[in-house]
């Protein structure tokens, strides 16, 4: 196989990450000397996102020849979402008010507009980029742009059967899509490591995120105990089985819609994402996850439930970052100019309304995620901030899916008049 990586085999590719996530913890707990110079610049989380990217972009592993990040996306994560949200606190969720749905719709407008104004501003400087006619034409491929950033995968099949993009064509905006939005993913969290200065220049008000943390900690505090053999296991049936649970119940939705309901299986339709496996499992997961919170059960965050769920958290955050090839940067300058721009505006437009309502980042960067990046990233972004903050990432990405096809709809037509122009 042409350009093959040097390692293929998904347990020495395991290894390799295990081993760049057991440097990154080491090194970032050490109290003095380089280290801790360094990682007062470079936030840990970064560099366990960067250094597999940097792998990937060596040659040395490949996500193309890897199923990590399928097991980690679809076994993992929901094992995450449980153990995380199991010492949730809900009344304190719905506490923090309507600054993190305003920051969403504010990330989805950010897209909305920032495709067609993306369109004209690099139109200006080269026509050629943005032109193409029929099926060619490039609105038609950035359209899947839009329905991944507002929504996920099936938004963005929906917008590929929809506009009638050239299938050959496809792949530059695969490439833009992973290029851009990991980018980004990159800049959030290099934020997170500032996440406090970022908020004193907002002038923002954290004290509901604060309130929830110190409850979630107090609580743990409360319930602390040395873990046993049986503690870890009970831990582990409890997350496994809400997997199981989880994968049974969205693979039965999805099949019961689109055997009894046409509408589902038609990919042009605004409800075709309601007939993805991967959109039900999350919603399952972190729905177990909440009920179990009412239950004895929750007693298990003082045994490390949560600590085990953030293991898993790391190991996605790692099979992500190997998704990202650095060289492909400079592989086709002027759509990925496109995209970054497009990115840019949906950027800029979060900083400016959180500046004017005084969002706190936290807010920004998990209401920026559940467009961009959807529930597989969300809840990362969201619980490096804190374990007990995932199931806001989850929540939000949940109205992603929901607008995501509608959202990009509206972004094409604006795109397909700005191409026009």
């Amino acid at each position: 196989m042409e350009n093959a990586p040097l390692f293929t085999n998904d347990a020495i590719v395991l290894g390799i990450l295990m081993i760049a996530l057991g440097f990154v913890f080491y090194t970032s707990s050490q109290k003095e000397g380089f280290w801790k110079k360094f990682y007062s610049v470079v936030p840990a989380l970064l560099m366990c996102y960067l250094i597999p990217a940097i792998f990937n972009s060596l040659g040395i592993i490949d996500d193309d020849t890897s199923q990590l990040y399928f097991i980690a996306s679809r076994y993992l994560l929901p094992a995450s979402l449980v153990l995380m949200t199991l010492s949730i606190d809900l009344k304190a969720i719905f506490n923090l008010g309507p600054k993190a749905l305003i920051m969403f719709f504010t990330g989805t407008i950010g897209i909305i507009i920032g495709g067609p104004l993306a369109i004209l501003l690099i139109s200006t400087v080269s026509p050629e980029t943005v032109g193409g006619v029929g099926p060619d034409a490039v609105w038609r491929g950035l359209s899947t742009l839009a329905g991944s950033w507002i929504g996920g995968g099936a938004n963005q099949a929906a917008m590929l059967e929809i506009y009638e993009y050239n299938p050959d064509l496809y792949g530059g905006m695969v490439l833009v899509d992973i290029v851009v939005a990991n980018l980004w993913m990159a800049l959030i969290l290099f934020g997170i490591g500032r996440n406090e200065r970022i908020d004193k220049w907002l002038k923002a008000d954290d004290s509901a995120i604060t309130n929830l943390k110190n409850r979630v900690a107090s609580y743990a505090e409360s319930v602390t105990r040395t873990p046993s053999l049986a503690d870890f296991m009970i831990i582990l049936g409890i997350a496994f089985g809400a997997v199981g649970i989880a994968h049974w119940g969205a693979d039965g939705i999805a099949n019961y819609l689109t055997s009894n309901f046409e509408v589902f299986n038609d990919k042009k339709s605004t409800l075709a994402s309601f007939a993805s496996s991967f959109f039900w499992m999350i919603s399952i997961a972190t729905t177990i996850g909440i009920i179990l919170s009412f239950t004895r059960l929750k007693t298990y965050e003082g045994a490390g439930a949560s600590k085990i769920g953030s293991i898993f958290i790391y190991i996605l955050v790692a099979t992500i970052g190997m998704k990202m090839d650095l060289t492909l940067v400079f592989d086709n300058p002027g759509l990925i100019a496109i995209g970054v721009v497009w990115m840019g505006i949906h950027a800029g437009l979060l900083i400016l309304i959180a500046k004017l309502i005084k969002a706190p980042y936290f807010f920004l960067a998990v209401g920026s995620q559940a467009n961009v990046g959807g529930a597989a990233s969300a809840p990362v972004v969201a619980a490096a901030f804190h374990p007990s903050l995932a199931t806001v990432g989850v929540l939000l990405a949940v109205f992603g899916y929901v607008v995501g096809t509608y959202g990009a709809i509206l972004c094409t037509i604006l795109m397909q008049l700005a191409a026009a122009s």
